[in-house]
């Protein structure tokens, strides 16, 4: 429809006016303008290299009253926690099921250890803290009354009870 159109130069206006959210907005979601018509339009066409809409008038920054008021802008950052932190006893575990098994409690640590690792993958926090607990419960249950148990065998072999 513009045959024979060259591009002009479009005057300097400076540097854009407003806001960074005001100028950064697409030229669909700003005010629209009246219609100009195609021999005013030659003036202001402008290169893609523009930042700028010339079609549309400057329109006041409506973000400089909240400037005034924003003193100290924040960002927030969620921080989840890190569930690598939880201990899940895995190593004790493995040993009471294998030198200290007293009544089987090593074989339960284990299966608690092993629900710790589970509810890690899954995020469930909650749960591994306290299915780590309950390991911990059963490994020391477990080393003590294996060591107490192994400490009598000891005691026994070196003063039999004949001697008595």
């Amino acid at each position: 429809p513009f045959e024979g159109v060259a591009w002009t130069p479009r005057p300097s206006q400076g540097p854009p006016q407003g806001c960074f959210a005001c100028i950064a907005k697409p030229p669909a979601l700003r005010q629209a303008s009246p219609v100009l018509s195609p021999s005013s339009a030659i003036y202001l066409m402008e290169s893609k290299s523009c930042k700028g809409d010339s079609l549309r008038p400057a329109v006041p920054c409506k973000h400089s009253v909240e400037k005034k008021t924003m003193t100290n802008p924040t960002t927030v950052i969620e921080i989840y926690p890190d569930t690598t932190e939880v201990n899940d006893y895995y190593l004790w575990s493995i040993f009471n099921f294998v030198y200290l098994n007293f009544c089987c409690l090593g074989f339960i640590a284990l299966a608690y250890s092993l629900k710790v690792r589970d509810k890690k993958l899954l995020n469930d926090l909650n749960g591994a803290v306290e299915d780590a607990k309950t390991a911990r419960l059963f490994n020391i249950t477990s080393s003590a009354l294996a060591t107490f148990c192994i400490i009598l065998i000891f005691i026994f072999l070196r003063y039999p009870l004949t001697d008595y």
